[in-house]
């Protein structure tokens, strides 16, 4: 199910139209009225219907196989069972792709699950792709082709630069209408159900194409993710921009995702940490990713730290502008002095010409001052885009206005983004859509556009698109039974074996043998419950930490064993471990481990111990991690200064904590089949030099026992 070659499915040389009809309400006759009346389409079209003879004008076969020739492509619209018996013929005939609108596969958990089996089996042993079931199809704008039976394809006709995949038809619509804001879509596939292709088919195929410059990702839910890798990375390294919105951010989100589409969605944090590592810009609405979609389509930046000019006419919309593009971490350019001089000849001595530009009702009385100072802001050297927010519409100015940008826009060597703020919109919105610059309708989402902007240009000039997911490399993972739990002592040697460095420890069965593994470790040392039920150790009273003496620790051992049967009373404590302190004044930090069950095993740190749960301060990563990207995952962190000393504070062993990742990763890797969590918290660091080690450690995963038994504690071994 890999081939990603959908040429005769977008553009087939004929197709077959499964339950046409004459009713101008049915699905079949929609779909019909499409393709003969509304699309430029040249190939054969076989209208099929058993009933009839004539539908449309045209004559009907009675089935497919009545049809003079073997079609590319046949488009369904018949019910459940008499779709999936004639896809049946259709595969054995030699039929390419099918597109099925019907409904009744099992999506959402209905009846229907043994159809869509027998279409599973129709794609494995015929190798004919469906596109569906459940979905409203497929228009190819740039040709003029709709395989739909929207009653809005005849609408959505402006063809473009934009490639889009959804899985869900209404909201994929809704996007095909930004059309009349001047958006240009060229190619538009609605997976429905995702049976066999998914919307990472389409992005792979639409990368290789080159009437489509950067490709649209609508996604409730992922079902195949080392596919999704694999199509995105492709993307990335031909220079091909995917901009996507996940649904399913809420746990009614994902309710309603699952319901709606039949897939799973996947931890939503993990699914953004994928997305920024394989480039995909995510967005947070529709209009975000059509904004960001349109201005990526445009062009990157021209350079690698870009800085942005603002342009108006009114004093609280450029201050409005530059609040906002200062609170995102973008940079205004500072003009060079040729463009303050055109400023200052053309614009009146109170107009502000510094950046942001403030022209003042003065063009009013002369408007071709846009079309002399405009330019001369685009063209400076240091501005990478030029921000043109109009607060109002003017009627007759504004389209004057608007005019002068189209005109200056064809000439300036970087973009300019109007932003049309107005709720009237008047014959200046109009010629801004007509001309391709549609407007975007408030500051803060081209501000939001923007920023994505410069970041999708800045990840493309780090090089970082080629970067390998171990997960497109590695074997089939396939759970067979519940992963079992490696506790805190096994866990440590299991890491210590790997070449992790962590603290001396001993497990004691008595206050006698606890209290002489401390004298050979060195007080103070640290004190914890062993239990095969007992993970939260400190839930239960079962740390003590600090323990300077042989007194403290026998002290320890009465209060864990009294604490541990209060809170468990059910529960056998195996022993006491006991682990020499760690010095004071570290930072507690956390790495862990997470098989999410769509992108797989994914790395994670941040800030550990108990203020994890709090803050939720982490940066997550595919795996593997190498030492630069540990680094920028520290980097993520809200916590990072604490890392870099402030306000007084001690540097702490930064690369020390890096390498430890690096390990970390290196470690799931070796035994990625085996791993389904692991939890180091805390994980000390300590002042630059002193390293950064696990305090505590707990594996879940399987095969466990048998990997640990090589490692099992000796008396006397530490």
């Amino acid at each position: 199910m890999g081939d990603q070659n959908l040429s005769r499915l977008v553009s087939p040389r004929s197709v077959a139209v499964l339950g046409a009809s004459d009713n101008p309400q049915s699905i079949g006759g929609r779909a019909v009225r499409n393709l003969l009346e509304f699309s430029a389409y040249a190939g054969g079209v076989y209208l099929v219907n058993p009933a009839r003879e004539i539908v449309a004008g045209r004559r009907s076969w009675p089935d497919i196989e009545s049809l003079p020739e073997i079609p590319d492509l046949v488009v369904v619209a018949v019910p459940a069972a008499a779709a999936v018996a004639a896809l049946e013929r259709c595969g054995q005939l030699g039929v390419r792709f099918a597109v099925l609108f019907t409904s009744g596969f099992g999506e959402g958990g209905g009846e229907g699950r043994e159809y869509a089996d027998r279409l599973l089996k129709i794609v494995e042993s015929t190798g004919m792709r469906i596109l569906g079931p459940n979905c409203p199809g497929l228009c190819n704008i740039n040709q003029r082709i709709g395989f739909t039976f929207s009653p809005s394809f005849r609408n959505d006709l402006s063809a473009g630069p934009v490639g889009l995949a959804t899985q869900g038809g209404g909201l994929g619509r809704n996007i095909m209408q930004s059309m009349d804001r001047g958006v240009g879509i060229g190619l538009w596939a609605s997976t429905g159900n995702e049976l066999d292709l998914q919307v990472a088919d389409f992005i792979h195929y639409m990368a290789g194409k080159e009437d489509i410059r950067v490709i649209v990702a609508l996604l409730e839910g992922i079902k195949d993710g080392p596919r999704f890798m694999r199509a995105a990375r492709y993307a990335a390294r031909i220079g091909k921009p995917v901009v996507a919105f996940k649904l399913g951010h809420s746990d009614y989100g994902r309710r309603a995702a699952q319901s709606h589409t039949a897939s799973l969605t996947g931890s939503a944090d993990i699914n953004s940490a994928v997305f920024r590592q394989l480039g995909v810009v995510e967005v947070d609405d529709i209009d975000e990713l059509i904004d960001t979609a349109w201005l990526l389509s445009r062009g990157l930046p021209n350079q690698m730290k870009p800085k942005i000019a603002v342009y108006c006419s009114s004093g609280g919309t450029a201050a409005l502008a530059a609040d906002a593009i200062g609170l995102a971490g973008i940079e205004l350019a500072q003009f060079s002095a040729p463009t303050s001089e055109i400023l200052g000849c053309n614009l009146p001595a109170y107009a502000a010409i510094a950046n942001p530009v403030d022209t003042t009702t003065a063009v009013l009385k002369d408007m071709s001052i846009i079309d002399r100072t405009l330019i001369a802001v685009c063209n400076d050297p240091e501005v990478s885009l030029v921000l043109y927010p109009m607060a109002l519409d003017y009627g007759d100015v504004t389209e004057a206005t608007v005019r002068s940008i189209i005109k200056v826009n064809s000439e300036s060597r970087v973009p300019i983004i109007p932003v049309w703020m107005s709720d009237r919109q008047g014959p200046g919105y109009q010629l801004l859509a007509a001309s391709g610059l549609p407007p975007i309708r408030s500051i803060g989402k081209a501000v939001k556009a923007i920023k994505r902007w410069i970041d999708y240009g800045s990840w493309q000039k780090e090089g970082k698109r080629e970067f390998m997911p171990k997960m497109l490399s590695a074997p089939e993972f396939v759970i067979e039974d519940a992963p079992s739990v490696m506790g805190e002592f096994q866990a440590k040697r299991w890491l210590r074996h790997s070449g992790i460095e962590i603290p001396r420890c001993e497990i004691a069965a008595s206050p006698e043998a606890a209290i002489s593994i401390a004298s050979k470790l060195g007080y103070p040392v640290v004190a914890k419950v062993v239990g095969e039920d007992i993970l939260h150790k400190s839930d239960v009273g079962g740390v003590r930490l600090g323990l300077a003496s042989d007194c403290d620790l026998e002290n320890a051992w009465n209060e864990i064993h009294a604490n541990v049967q209060s809170s468990l009373p059910e529960t056998h404590i195996d022993g006491i471990l006991i682990e020499a302190m760690a010095p004071s004044g570290g930072l507690e930090m956390l790495i862990g481990l997470s098989r999410d069950p769509v992108m797989g095993l994914i790395i994670t740190c941040g800030l550990g111990g108990v203020y994890v749960e709090v803050f939720k301060d982490v940066s997550r990563r595919m795996l593997p991690v190498d030492y630069e990207q540990a680094s920028a995952m520290l980097k993520e962190l809200r916590c990072y200064p604490l890392l870099t000393g402030m306000r007084g504070q001690p540097r702490r062993d930064i690369a020390a904590l890096c390498h430890l990742l690096v390990k970390v990763s290196d470690f799931a890797v070796e035994h990625l089949n085996s791993l389904s969590e692991m939890d180091l918290n805390p994980v000390w660091v300590g002042r630059e030099g002193q390293g950064a080690y696990p305090l505590d450690a707990v594996i879940v995963g399987w095969g466990l026992d048998a990997r640990a038994a090589p490692l099992a504690c000796r008396d006397g071994e530490n």
